[in-house]
């Protein structure tokens, strides 16, 4: 396993971002029990209930309300937990370009979930980032 990186200029440097296949889901149900079979990429108990992250196809299968339908990439670079400014670049980057993302922290590795019909221009941003040309525009 990498060790992982903390400062913001290797971190940004070695980002290699990568479209992770599929299409998925953020809901909100009250349980865990109300996922049924549905594998969660990540859960998050909040006041109102469980937020979680499915396969797109589960959860029209739960029959539950989709939230947001979202393309996943993963940031490959190993990111400390505690490294200072990652998030920040990436989501100042993707906001300039009139993007939205919702990111999830993984131990290893930052996930971004960007609207499905957004994640060819996301991908471009990101990589422009992590070139040095954060200012090409989409």
């Amino acid at each position: 396993m990498a060790k992982p990186v903390s400062d913001l200029s290797e971190l940004i440097r070695n980002m290699s971002p990568v479209h992770v296949p599929g299409e998925y889901a953020f809901v909100s149900v009250g349980s865990y029990a109300d996922l049924g079979n549905a594998n969660a990429l990540a859960t998050i108990w909040e006041q109102e209930g469980l937020s979680a992250v499915v396969e797109l196809g589960e959860a029209r299968a739960l029959g539950v309300e989709i939230l947001f339908e979202a393309a996943w990439i993963t940031l490959e670079v190993n990111s400390a937990l505690d490294a200072v400014g990652l998030t920040g670049a990436f989501a100042n980057a993707l906001a300039e370009a009139g993007l939205s993302c919702n990111v999830v922290a993984g131990a290893m590795h930052d996930h971004l979930f960007v609207p499905v019909r957004d994640v060819e221009r996301a991908l471009i941003v990101l990589r422009a980032l992590s070139s040095g040309n954060s200012t090409l525009r989409c």
